[in-house]
């Protein structure tokens, strides 16, 4: 378990301890407001999950996957890399026939434009992938799992972050219990990237907004290769982790929060489908996708670079 990294890192559970004290605060001190807010009323808008965006491919006798049991090939908790569905969908991209490149890409594409953010439960890439939905943690996840088994080694980059406004103002903002919740901590959220190792590096990927998402916050549509943080986040010092499996314990702290507040994140949801629905109309405005995102790089101008702090052993100072 340790060495696939189901024990969670101290900074994690540092995070996950004082996520729940807040949490526990909160619902102590807002009983009142929780009660009203943990359903919806009746009468009020529903959310349902959209349709599916692309077809499920079916599994054959044959089709490979990765056996290898190295450290970011194998298969981890909630990443099984030789579920079925995942197998057939990986061979659909091209696994094992195309270069590394165009099946990252292809996988990319696939999660970031294919699957919708929604707020739900944790469960498995198959589930995932059948749904066509979930958290940014589902999203990096089913990417991760497909580039695991083609053979190309993938990891996960968590951190607690602040987000820009806009995002606070789509998903924070609409419901007054996660609205306290988040504000009374301010950088507990964790959010993730994927990362995948090509010619000898780690690749950032950030697959959970779509273009859609990314218009209605004014940001430009990431590509592979792009980080988010400096864009849409900041990560809080010192909470950059990087893990090959998500760690016991995070399933849980979702199951608990559906569990006590299902309605605030089914307010969440249908906020993020206002979202979607507000980028479509700024695309076609535009004039498609590549235009509004020129558009939005212009506006945006140049990002301040990435500083990297690294022992150097060749570097000394005396007296």
């Amino acid at each position: 378990m340790r060495a696939k990294g189901y024990m969670p890192q101290r900074p994690f559970l540092t995070l996950q301890a004082k996520g729940a004290l807040s949490l526990s605060f909160i619902i102590l001190t807002h009983l009142r407001m929780l009660r009203k807010l943990r359903v919806l009323p009746t009468g009020a808008q529903r959310y349902v999950v959209p349709p599916l965006q692309y077809e499920l491919p079916e599994y054959r006798e044959g089709m490979r996957s990765c056996r290898s049991n190295e450290k970011y090939l194998r298969s981890t908790l909630h990443c099984d890399i030789h579920d079925p569905l995942l197998v057939a969908m990986a061979d659909r991209l091209g696994a094992f026939r195309v270069s590394d490149h165009e099946f990252v890409e292809a996988a990319f594409d696939l999660v970031k434009e294919s699957m919708m953010l929604d707020e739900r439960p944790m469960d498995g890439v198959g589930a995932t992938l059948r749904r066509g939905t979930g958290t940014c943690f589902h999203l990096i996840n089913t990417f991760i799992a497909l580039c695991r088994c083609a053979g190309i080694k993938a990891r996960y980059k968590v951190f607690a972050m602040n987000m820009i406004r806009t995002w606070y103002d789509a998903v924070i903002q609409p419901d007054p219990f996660i609205k306290r919740w988040y504000d009374s901590l301010g950088y507990f959220v964790l959010e993730g990237e994927g990362e995948v190792f090509l010619d000898g590096e780690w690749v950032v990927a950030n697959v959970t907004p779509e273009a859609e998402w990314q218009a209605a916050a004014g940001t430009p549509i990431n590509k592979l290769g792009e980080d988010s943080l400096g864009s849409w986040y900041n990560a809080v010092p010192g909470t950059v982790m990087y893990m090959e499996s998500i760690p016991y314990g995070f399933a849980g702290a979702l199951d608990i929060l559906h569990t006590i507040a299902p309605g605030s994140m089914e307010r969440v949801n249908l906020s993020i489908l206002r979202q979607q629905e507000k980028g479509r109309a700024i695309i076609a405005e535009a004039g498609g996708i590549e235009a509004y995102d020129r558009s939005a790089r212009a506006r945006q101008g140049p990002r301040s670079p990435m500083v990297r702090m690294e022992n150097k052993a060749q570097i000394t100072f005396e007296d």
